[in-house]
């Protein structure tokens, strides 16, 4: 029986596990910490809404999801600029601060879920741009966010809805 949308994930010891299902997991490469600080590589602890999802539809189909979901195009990007009015904002590219870009060659946001951790509002320097969003082939850590495979991401996305969070502790 698969769990209602809305149900909890939860981020530990390097696995996601929500009702019904787990998988292998990575997070920022210096951990998960209670005090995130913009550019400190950790991924934040605490309990998080998951907001909308974004897909490269050049790559996978749309995905089933109760959260809004939108294509991703070349000129997506996030705001990681502690300094400018968007701080933690998605934007159209280019856009004059240091930002993030969504469209990526390497297919780890082919698929991703934008965590509300420090949205509203957002604090600047507390960090930004925090994902769950494709791992790479190695798991190797991430900037903050949390990764789990493709093929994982994929079957989750049906499980989201609203009043879906994460929890996120070490």
């Amino acid at each position: 029986m698969a769990p209602a949308r809305g149900a909890g994930l939860v981020y530990a010891g390097g696995w996601l596990s929500w009702p019904g299902g787990r998988a292998r997991a990575a997070c920022g490469r210096h951990g998960v910490v209670a005090d995130k600080c913009e550019g400190d590589g950790a991924s934040p602890a605490g309990i998080f809404p998951l907001v909308r999802a974004y897909y490269r539809a050049d790559r996978i189909a749309p995905p089933a999801c109760g959260l809004a979901v939108t294509a991703l195009r070349p000129q997506d990007g996030w705001v990681d600029d502690p300094a400018d009015p968007r701080y933690n904002k998605y934007v159209t590219l280019p856009y004059p601060a240091r930002h993030e870009a969504l469209w990526r060659d390497d297919g780890l946001y082919d698929l991703v879920v934008v965590v509300g951790y420090n949205t509203d509002p957002a604090v600047p320097g507390r960090g930004s741009a925090i994902f769950l969003h494709v791992a790479a082939p190695d798991f190797a850590p991430t900037a903050g966010c949390i990764a789990i495979a493709r093929d994982a991401l994929s079957r989750l996305m049906a499980l989201l809805g609203p009043g879906s969070t994460i929890t996120i502790r070490p």
